[in-house]
């Protein structure tokens, strides 16, 4: 039935298509001299205007079962894309083209001193489709960049208008899973040192959800902190749950870590972790990290050389007659000579101190010795 249908629209199609050639031929054929309504008679005129829809009528007709499978084919093709573009993809393409037939509306205009209507006819058909599929090209690929800076702007303005400064709105923070799982990121912002949206990236919660519940069970345990961490956040502070669905880069990125710093770029965001590795590569792609390890090391009391410091020795070091100490947050110290008072509570001194992104160690020696 559908087909059927197609076809008598299509042959219809091509009857109003024949007759636009026959007033086509008409206008050239005067064009050259000869004008056909005048020097052929009514009937002669009607029907060689029947012959032309005729023709392209049947031409048309005879053409509807190929032309009805590339139509099929090609919604297919755009029922495809479709699915897999994002409702913003969608959102500026339509802008695009809608700004781009715009602009070709106003540019048309030019053509209006043009006296061959055939040409004035075909300029505009070129103008409507060049700058319509501009309009889609530059909105496609430039959409985002577009939007950004202009919501960008905005808010700098709210911004100033609020404040009466210029002063921008703080970037938004990109928590990592490692981070999350740490805990110590809730203290911090409890503290107040961070600004600005708290960002978790659907991956990445997916991550954490799949550690909770993991068979081994520190990893079980370590992924439910992650989650109690959170909503202690989102009481609080509010987390903004970034949809990673609408880009379409990251779905090509099978590593979690390669996919937040890609993120991070999108976003012009920053990476809050505490993973040493992902420090390093983040600083090799250029990414802004904050990293809750350098921070607490950063925060610890300065210890120099020749100062006294009591401890308790726990046990043996790597080297012979070592022995390992820990401080209260964590600080290792190591005792030389001291294996023999494992167990026991020393005041040591310290000879050096050995300071890394990774953390900080203390070489000490027993306050007796020399």
């Amino acid at each position: 039935m559908l087909q059927k249908l197609f076809k008598a629209i299509l042959t219809i199609v091509g009857f109003v298509v024949g007759y636009g050639a026959y007033q086509l031929t008409c206008y050239i054929a005067a064009g050259r001299g000869f004008d056909m309504e005048k020097n052929l008679s009514l009937p002669e005129n009607v029907f060689i205007a029947v012959a032309f829809a005729i023709i392209f009528g049947l031409i048309f007709y005879k053409l509807a079962p190929v032309l009805g499978r590339r139509g099929q084919k090609a919604a297919d093709n755009i029922e495809s894309d479709l699915k897999k573009a994002s409702n913003n993809d969608i959102v500026f393409t339509a802008v695009g083209l809608i700004l781009g037939l715009l602009v070709a509306y106003l540019l048309t205009g030019l053509y209006s001193g043009i006296q061959i209507p055939i040409l004035k006819v075909i300029l505009n058909i070129i103008t409507y489709l060049i700058l319509g599929f501009l309009g889609i090209v530059i909105a496609t690929s430039r959409g985002k960049e577009i939007g950004s800076a202009i919501l960008s702007n905005r808010r700098d303005f709210m911004s100033s208008g609020r404040t009466g400064k210029g002063k921008p709105e703080a970037v938004p923070k990109i928590l990592d899973t490692s981070v999350i799982i740490d805990g110590r990121i809730y203290d911090i912002l409890n503290t107040g040192f961070i600004e600005g949206p708290i960002v978790i990236p659907e991956f990445v919660l997916v991550e954490l959800r799949h550690i909770a519940d993991s068979s081994d069970s520190l990893k079980r345990n370590r992924g439910r902190r992650g989650l109690d961490i959170l909503n202690k956040i989102q009481t609080e502070y509010g987390i903004e749950i970034y949809n990673t669905a609408e880009e379409k880069s990251l779905d090509e990125i099978p590593e979690v870590d390669v996919k937040l710093l890609k993120l991070a770029q999108i976003m012009n965001g920053k990476v809050v972790t505490n993973d040493f590795n992902l420090n390093k590569v983040a600083t090799i792609k250029g990414v802004e990290v904050l990293n809750i390890n350098e921070l607490a090391n950063t925060l610890k009391p300065v210890v120099l050389p020749g100062e006294e410091m009591i401890v308790s020795l726990v046990k043996e070091g790597k080297e012979q007659d070592q022995a390992v100490a820990y401080l209260d947050d964590g600080t290792m110290i190591v005792v030389e000579d001291g294996r023999r008072f494992i167990g026991q509570t020393l005041k040591v001194v310290v000879t050096s101190v050995l300071q890394t992104t990774a953390g900080r160690m203390i070489f000490a020696r027993p306050a007796g010795d020399k």
